[in-house]
């Protein structure tokens, strides 16, 4: 029965990319996606198994891919390995806007939420805590150049440029994290655009 149902993700993942424009993608989608964005989960199109990708796409051939809080579930090999195959299958110019919990966040509990093992849900499945400087270092590995969006630095001070959502609508963010509501920062992202050369 699973088998049968992975199967007809695939066939509606695939259904999907040949009516898309501009395939933009979202990793690891728990079925939901913006409008314009084809939603991907790991029985539809799995970040770690090359013989998925290669089935679905071509390399070169994707416009944008889209994981809010994805790479943290991740074993950092994993991770690398995972940004260098979206970095093959992006088009030049293209871009992952990734979202992680962030390492840096001052907020003791929030940290406590977040990190592996941690009591947030999830968490328990955690790998990996990124800062800034993690998330840019294994994204630069993998060839691409990076653009911060959202972030906390060493002292604990917030940094966030403008960001339109159309390029992918981070929900845990500064913006659209309702907890954040009356302009305290409860819950924030580690953000960046990952860019293709």
């Amino acid at each position: 029965m699973i088998m049968f149902t992975h199967q007809i993700k695939r066939l509606i993942l695939r259904w999907r990319l040949a009516r898309a424009r501009d395939l933009r993608l979202v990793i690891g989608a728990s079925g939901h996606a913006p409008p314009g964005w084809v939603p991907t989960d790991i029985s539809s199109l799995n970040l770690l198994d090359e013989r998925d990708w290669r089935t679905i796409l071509a390399e070169g051939s994707v416009a944008a891919f889209l994981a809010e809080h994805v790479w943290e579930h991740l074993e950092p090999s994993a991770g690398l390995d995972a940004a260098r195959r979206c970095c093959r299958y992006l088009r030049p110019g293209g871009h992952v806007r990734l979202a992680v919990p962030d390492g840096l966040h001052p907020d003791p509990a929030y940290i406590a939420a977040v990190r592996p093992n941690g009591t947030g849900a999830g968490a328990d499945d955690h790998k990996i805590l990124y800062t800034y400087r993690s998330l840019e270092n294994m994204l630069e590995q993998a060839g691409f150049t990076v653009r911060r969006l959202e972030y906390f630095d060493e002292a604990g001070q917030f940094h966030a440029m403008d960001w339109d959502p159309a390029d992918g609508k981070i929900r845990r963010s500064r913006r659209f994290d309702q907890r954040n509501a009356g302009g305290k920062l409860v819950y924030t992202s580690l953000i960046v655009d990952a860019i293709r050369p």
